[in-house]
């Protein structure tokens, strides 16, 4: 069976397990609120740029926002 997961349930699951808000995510990595609201809603794809400045806010890999959980 596959499983699909979307880059925002990573995100927000990334995010809780760091603490924060997503205002407070917002203010540390300079990505709008709105932008951060919409990912983890999976209603869009966040550009390369934006994957980096939000796993730099969460301190983990950009790449460990892509991939999915073993």
């Amino acid at each position: 069976m596959l499983t699909v997961l979307y880059i925002g349930d990573k995100l927000r699951k990334t995010r809780k397990r760091a603490l924060l808000t997503q205002q407070e995510l917002a203010d540390k990595s300079g990505v709008g609120i709105t932008t951060i609201i919409r990912i983890e809603r999976n209603q869009v794809e966040p550009q390369a740029r934006t994957i980096r400045k939000l796993a730099q806010a969460l301190n983990v890999e950009p790449h460990e926002l892509l991939k999915g959980d073993e």
